[in-house]
């Protein structure tokens, strides 16, 4: 499913992003850009980041990039307003040999093919003509191709029937074919849209070769490349011109990925001819350019736009449909459960509620919880007499336990903290289930969840309001991990069987710790904390520090929680930065791009099937299971 909340954004060109492809440089994947700058740059898909200088010798804005292979070396492939085509090495960034002159205008197109055996690249210009270069050479490859009665605006290439040809979509309407061994035209051209048809891709659907084409006059339409015939319905939903189009294979189906003037990005299924998802949002500016790629085995558009950024966006592992909406202020917890049998998010939020959420369907399930008179600031999930259980700690000063099945309180409410209960966490202590809150009194207390009562005494010790707990297993006894906010930052370790710290506390944290979570790394219980923007790793049992900081989010570290993908410990981690980062805890390595929300992320879980939960603003987002 594809998501509108995931992105990255590529920012360096002084102008607009007009053209965008995507290569693989030393078994990385990148993308390549091409602005209204003049300049051509290079983009590690995986970081985000730069890869080297831009690409700078066309005089005049870049319309046009491709990618292709030539002699084993991977090359870029670039046309400009100023009417020449140059090649670059990917891999140094300079040139290869002097640039391929011939058009009398602009190039706007650019695409590669192979034809008997030897990489050509197809070029189309402001001149009406369509060109045939040798890439090996530099050499045009037969005569100009002419036909088109006005700029050609777009170039894509395909096999038909064994044979490479060429599909071009020009300022005059139409769509013609063109085979590139004999450099005649195939069959007639297309025409149905009513307006300048601005992008043009090919793929297959159901065995057949396709073209998908996007028009001025907002629809994007599928034609067969054999018959020449419309395949469906228009594809309709974008509101002004589709400049861009792109294809790909989810999960096995083809699609199509469009840009447009309106300033959004769309999937589309080719064998249904059903948008897949909502559109994607967060340029500011029309979609010029679109490119598909893979990216630590996910697929990714990457998206070029007036608003002069790229941006890249993760189609595999996005949302599942709309966001959950109902909260009428923040969402500050999440957690996850089971309840008969199905999968749910339950939510705490600043509106005093706590609601049940189908994250399969993306349904509420039942009415929201309502009994706290202050906001829901904390959120844990637990067993109690075999009936799956929420906890709640609230601004109310008070604890309440939730029966998830029914929706109704367990009890009265747990009173005895004097101010905010702002951490909660579950665990299993001699047999009985336990809720360990944390409070802004600076206090943490432990509960017995089937009678209601405190257990033992306060635990005492911090010297700030408790913000964060978390629970795990040490040497075969549960421990409380909290975090309180005081001047050197202190994380401490309690035996929840003694109601004693364990050790000396965690020291050393260079800003505020907001977030804590559990887990085992080679067989060690661990916790993953966020202290200011980074994440770090303590070992338990010794109470030391494990490798370096994770670096990356660049504000506070909000949320934090762990699960188990592919047999390896991962931590997900929140931040006011906006966005949600994956790490794999045995390599200490980002997984992935970050995923990009538009608020900051104060909630994270993970469901028990690998779902991921993330609570931001008002709403909150449920992602396929993570891989």
């Amino acid at each position: 499913m594809v998501g509108r909340h995931l992105s990255r954004t590529l920012s360096g060109h002084t102008d607009s992003v007009n053209a965008v492809a995507t290569g693989v440089l030393e078994g990385r994947p990148v993308a390549v850009t091409g602005g209204d700058d003049g300049t051509v740059r290079v983009w590690d898909l995986a970081t985000g980041r730069p890869v080297g200088e831009p690409l700078t010798g066309h005089t005049n804005t870049v319309s046009a990039v491709a990618t292709a292979e030539v002699d084993g070396r991977s090359v870029i492939v670039t046309g400009s307003d100023d009417g020449t085509v140059r090649v670059w090495d990917l891999a140094t960034g300079r040139p290869v040999g002097r640039p391929l002159t011939g058009h009398t205008n602009a190039v706007l197109a650019v695409a590669t093919a192979v034809v008997e055996g030897r990489q050509v690249v197809v070029t189309g210009s402001t001149d009406k003509t369509v060109r045939v270069w040798d890439l090996a050479t530099h050499q045009p490859v037969g005569e100009p191709l002419t036909g088109h009665t006005d700029t050609v605006l777009a170039v894509a290439t395909a096999v038909l029937e064994g044979r490479p040809v060429a599909v071009t979509s020009s300022w005059d309407g139409t769509v013609r074919v063109w085979d590139l061994a004999t450099g005649q035209p195939v069959g007639e051209p297309l025409t149905g849209h009513t307006d300048t048809v601005l992008a043009v891709a090919t793929a297959v659907v159901d065995g057949r070769p396709v073209i998908v084409t996007g028009s001025d006059d907002g629809t994007v339409r599928v034609w067969d490349v054999a018959t020449h015939r419309p395949v469906g319905e228009l594809l309709t939903g974008h509101t002004r011109g589709v400049w861009a189009v792109a294809t790909a294979v989810v999960d096995g189906r083809p699609v199509a990925v469009t840009g447009s003037w309106d300033e959004t990005v769309r999937v589309w299924d080719l064998a249904t001819g059903q948008p897949v998802g909502e559109p994607l949002t967060g340029h500011t500016r029309g979609v010029w350019a679109v490119a598909t790629a893979i990216v630590d085995s996910c697929l990714v558009a990457v998206t070029g736009s007036n608003d002069n950024t790229a941006r890249v966006w993760d189609l595999a592992t996005g949302p599942l449909g709309e966001p959950l909406t109902g909260h009428t202020g923040s969402v500050e917890a999440v957690a996850t459960a089971v309840v008969e049998g199905r999968q749910v998010a339950v939510t705490g939020s600043c509106d005093e509620t706590l609601r049940v959420w189908d994250v399969v369907t993306g349904q509420p399930v039942g009415e929201p919880l309502t009994g706290h008179t202050g906001g829901v600031q904390a959120v844990a999930t637990g067993v109690v007499d075999g009936r799956p259980v929420a906890v709640t700690g609230s601004c109310d000063n008070t604890m309440r336990l939730w029966d998830l099945a029914t929706h109704r309180p367990v009890g009265e409410p747990l009173a005895g903290h004097t101010d905010w209960v702002l951490a909660v966490a579950t665990a299993v202590v001699d047999g009985r289930p336990v809720a360990i809150t944390g409070s802004r009194d600076e206090t943490m207390r432990v509960w017995d969840l089937t009678t209601g009562r405190p257990v033992g005494r306060p635990l005492t010790g911090h010297t700030g309001q408790v913000r964060a707990v978390a629970t795990a297993v040490v040497d075969g006894r549960p421990v409380a991990v909290t975090v309180a906010s005081s001047w050197d930052e202190t994380v401490q370790v309690w035996d929840l069987a003694t109601g004693r710290p364990v050790g000396e506390p965690l020291t050393g944290h260079t800003g505020w710790v907001l977030a804590v979570a559990t887990t085992v790394v080679e067989g060690r219980p661990v916790v993953v904390m966020g202290s200011g923007e980074t994440v770090r790793i303590w070992d338990l049992a010794t109470g030391r520090p494990v490798g370096r900081p994770l670096t990356g989010h660049t504000d506070w570290v909000l949320a934090a929680a762990t699960a188990v993908v592919e047999c390896r410990p991962v931590a997900i981690t929140g931040s006011r930065d906006e966005t949600v980062r994956v790490w794999d805890l045995t390599t200490r390595e980002q997984v992935g791009p970050e995923l990009v929300f538009p608020e900051p992320v104060h909630a994270v879980a993970v469901t028990s099937d690998g779902r991921l939960v993330v609570g931001f603003g008002r709403e909150v987002a449920v992602l396929a299971p993570l891989t």
